[in-house]
């Protein structure tokens, strides 16, 4: 019985998925689909840049989605029972793809626009966000709150592990909760290099649009639970992952309570599906008794299916 962990945006490299291309045909299949889908090449892009543009919010996070699907096709048959799968923030779309709720074709569709939503709303109303590492959450929390003002909010905005928060909102008002991380013992407290505040009221402006864009496609119950960002417990119903999914826009992440949720449902074994392994790392702070494997490599791919 094996968890399915999905990453998210920043998690995207130049040359990500290549290697799976030049070796695995579902690959080749998988992206080939994802540049049909777009209506450009989504792969040129994330094999030969610009860097910047792979960056971009509405380039990384169905670049990130197509390398994670690449994945999770070619190992599929090898999974065994899966018992759930949890995404971060953009990562839970892809979650959604695997559970057989949302094709493949409108996730990345959804995505590209959710991440042109989200670049919209960061220049219409201008934020940016920080890591907060060695605070309780209770005490980044309190932090938040007092730096929340008639000129600026701010809020968490990710609870990635013990001890590392992301927080986001009004630049004046995240710059005071720095202030006040620091003095209240913080290990750091360093703005982030975003285009918006992400996961934070300043982008409300976005869910009506990503509303309108989930309109259009079909939502179908998963085969197997999906964990949300937003209540950190199991989805089961497409109506309400499509719910969540437009509340993720303005709620926090709420990654160390989903992990415990996963765990205390008897599940030991993890696989992070895509590039990079965020998930595995953070994993291994929140729960050393759990075991997570990263497959993102076309050689991760080969060890894992023998």
């Amino acid at each position: 019985m094996v968890a399915l962990l999905f990453p998210g945006q920043g998690s995207q490299f130049l040359g990500m998925g290549q290697d799976l291309a030049e070796r695995f045909e579902l690959a080749r299949q998988t992206f080939q689909e994802a540049d049909e889908a777009l209506g450009f090449g989504l792969s040129s892009l994330m094999w030969e840049g610009p860097e910047d543009e792979l960056r971009a919010t509405h380039n990384a996070q169905p670049a990130i989605l197509a390398h994670s699907i690449a994945v999770y096709r070619i190992i599929a048959d090898q999974l065994g029972e899966v018992r759930c799968g949890a995404g971060h923030s953009l990562g839970e779309f892809s979650a959604y793809v695997a559970a057989g709720a949302l094709d493949f074709a409108d996730a990345l569709r959804t995505v590209r626009r959710r991440g042109q939503l989200m670049f919209e709303s960061g220049e219409e109303r201008p934020g940016t966000m920080a890591a907060i590492l060695g605070l309780e959450d209770e005490v980044v929390e309190r932090v938040c709150s007092e730096a929340s003002a008639e000129d600026g909010v701010v809020v968490p905005a990710n609870y990635n592990s013990p001890g590392q928060l992301v927080i986001s909102g009004d630049r004046i008002a995240v710059e005071r909760a720095i202030e006040l991380a620091r003095e209240a013992g913080a290990r750091r407290a360093l703005e982030l290099n975003v285009s918006g505040a992400f996961h934070s009221p300043l982008m409300g402006v976005a869910e009506a649009g990503l509303e309108e864009q989930l309109e259009r496609v079909t939502f179908d119950d998963p085969a197997w639970p999906v964990i949300s960002n937003v209540a950190a417990d199991w989805v089961e119903d497409g109506a309400e992952a499509k719910r969540l999914l437009i509340r993720q826009l303005t709620s926090a992440v709420r990654w160390t309570e989903s992990m415990h949720a996963i765990r205390a449902a008897g599940v030991d074994d993890f696989l992070e599906l895509g590039p990079g392994n965020v998930l595995t790392g953070l994993l291994r702070r929140i729960d050393r008794g759990a075991e997570c494997k990263a497959i993102g490599t076309a050689d991760q791919v080969e060890e894992f299916i023998g």
